[in-house]
């Protein structure tokens, strides 16, 4: 009897050993040139971050027919283009974020007016002349003006932040001034609009 269970036990053990060296299997060739277990993600898969930096070859990628311009520095898609009409901010009538949310760009609708900070991220005031955009970026149309954001001056709600391409300097304007808009896609768009 002792036997049998010394059998059974050495066989089990041979199981249990058999089982535990085969579940590196199920996750994925170990192998450097195999193509990753689908659970991995690639580095074109993991969500961009504020703090690469990186040239206009590698950060602006066109995209939406030409239409549209991804920055890989901030994930964001932004209009190639930006229209020359000044709007309001304010909500009477056709105003700067209703030109947005109303826009299609490459046959696309979606799109937003930027915050604050997200407008701001495409500034390079280290770039001499105007505008104060990075060397080498693949917009055209850019006015040196200031354009709207839809960030509302905390301390007066009839004010709202813009951005001057020209300068790069950062204001804030009543609502009522008139100014251009670049729309955006994506992000996380949290100012009210």
């Amino acid at each position: 009897m002792s036997s049998k269970k010394i059998t059974w036990e050495w066989l089990s053990a041979v199981i249990l050993s058999l089982f535990m060296f085969s579940i590196p299997a199920f996750a994925g060739d170990l192998n450097p040139g195999a193509p990753p277990a689908p659970t991995m993600k690639t580095l074109d898969q993991i969500p961009p971050t504020w703090d690469q930096a990186l040239t206009s070859s590698e950060r602006f990628k066109l995209v939406l027919g030409g239409a549209g311009v991804l920055d890989k520095e901030t994930g964001l898609v932004w209009e190639q283009s930006p229209g020359t009409v000044t709007y309001t901010w304010d909500w009477s009538g056709n105003n700067a974020a209703y030109s947005c949310i109303n826009k299609a760009v490459g046959g696309r609708k979606g799109w937003r007016l930027p915050s604050l900070q997200e407008l701001a991220s495409l500034l390079d005031t280290s770039v001499s002349g105007t505008p104060k955009l990075p060397i080498g970026h693949p917009f055209t149309n850019v006015q040196s003006s200031y354009y709207w954001s839809a960030t509302t001056f905390a301390d007066g709600p009839a004010v709202a932040w813009s951005v001057d391409i020209a300068s790069g300097l950062v204001s804030t304007f009543n609502k009522i001034a008139a100014y251009p808009v670049w729309c955006v896609r994506g992000g996380q768009g949290n100012d009210a609009q």
